[in-house]
């Protein structure tokens, strides 16, 4: 799965780190036209993220719906290059996000199932680390394609659909299916719930509302972008930044990951917003000077948070209930993620272009400070066997 992460992330990111620059100066669009785009991308794939999760928990099988997703996402990819306004990028990005939504949960959901519980941080931190190896690929291969080849950015958005359908032949290939064991403690033919899927857990529903209050104000990283365009970065070094902030997730992300499951997981989210809400703060106030250093502290963040947040969705779930759980999750994050992006875009027009990353960090730290307060993780690190159960 970590190599079916790279491939196709080399793909997507081929076309992130331009997609911005393609809406407002090649297409004439506004900041609000990439804040849309981008919100309602990530909103198709987080709500389809919840239908993803319930079918493959539904027919017992993660692999079909995950190939299904791969396979919509890499068919996406040339409708960039058609797209000749920003409705139209808002079409093929909707299609590409809902095939990246409808994956996600079953995936994540296929890779617990492989792993024993103890290991689920180094286990999606090394995913995560492969999937972000290809981030790093993409956007180099794509500055290549533009000053080597001279390409436009609609043949770029081409040429990634190579990568893309790389992916889904490794995933037909070379991936099975997993299933976990029945807990110990639990016969296989004994469940308190014979009806029907069992809950999710309280404390899944008050992570949730934590974590929420983060992704209130986690807007695209297409905003980063358009800062360090604002602050006079070319797009070639747009892109090396944003490769930069991509390498240090990379690079972090198996450490951190396996740091996670020792000292707590809940609690390297809550550090990580932490980072975040530190390297938004930077964005807001700083110059051209601390870009540099700033996107290297983004790809810290994320490499303290993308894995081990997995994990902790995947605690608060058992193996009847984890494409669901991975789902619900994933589906509330979307829409508060959605109206943090157009929000964004509404605040960099009518107030600033610093007003989002102020929001953004007020976000953060208040959610850090309350998972900090609320995590614990004395409990989340006894007896693994029984992390997820209702």
């Amino acid at each position: 799965m970590g190599a079916v992460s790279f491939f196709a992330d080399v793909a997507g990111e081929m076309i992130a780190p331009i997609l911005p620059l393609f809406i407002t100066v090649t297409l004439g669009a506004s900041p609000s036209a990439v804040g849309l785009v981008d919100g309602s991308a990530e909103l198709a794939a987080s709500l389809f993220r919840a239908v993803g999760g319930w079918w493959s928990d539904r027919v017992g099988k993660r692999k079909p719906t995950v190939v299904f997703g791969y396979g919509l996402s890499a068919l996406a990819k040339p409708g960039l290059a058609l797209a000749f306004s920003w409705p139209g990028v808002l079409l093929a990005r909707f299609i590409d996000r809902t095939g990246k939504g409808l994956r996600g949960s079953a995936r994540d959901a296929l890779i617990a199932a492989s792993v024993e519980k103890e290991h689920w941080g180094k286990a999606f931190g090394l995913h995560r680390a492969m999937d972000t190896a290809g981030a790093v690929t993409g956007p180099l291969v794509a500055l290549w394609l533009l000053d080597d080849f001279g390409l436009s950015y609609r043949e770029v958005f081409a040429v990634a659909a190579i990568p893309a359908f790389v992916s889904v032949a490794v995933l037909a290939l070379f991936v099975r299916e997993a299933h976990e064991a029945a807990p110990a403690s639990a016969p296989p033919d004994v469940s308190p719930f014979p009806n029907e899927r069992p809950p999710l857990p309280a404390r899944f529903w008050r992570f949730l509302a934590v974590y929420g209050l983060f992704a209130l104000g986690n807007s695209s990283d297409s905003f980063i972008l358009l800062k360090a365009r604002h602050e006079g970065m070319s797009p070639g070094l747009i892109i090396v930044a944003y490769v930069l902030f991509n390498l240090v997730n990379a690079s972090l992300a198996p450490a951190l990951g396996r740091r996670a499951d020792k000292a707590g997981r809940r609690r390297t989210v809550a550090a990580g917003l932490a980072v975040y809400a530190l390297c938004y703060a930077g964005f807001a106030a700083a110059g051209a000077g601390l870009l540099w250093p700033l996107f290297a502290l983004y790809g810290l963040h994320a490499a303290l948070v993308e894995g081990s947040l997995r994990a902790v969705v995947s605690e608060f779930s058992i193996e009847g209930n984890r494409g669901t759980a991975h789902g619900v999750f994933q589906a509330v994050i979307g829409v508060l993620m959605f109206t943090a992006s157009v929000l964004a875009g509404a605040l960099w027009t009518k107030i600033s272009p610093a007003a989002p990353f102020w929001f953004g960090a007020a976000c953060a730290a208040g959610s850090s400070v309350s998972l900090f307060l609320v995590s614990g993780d004395q409990a989340e690190r006894v007896n693994t066997s029984r992390c997820g159960r209702p």
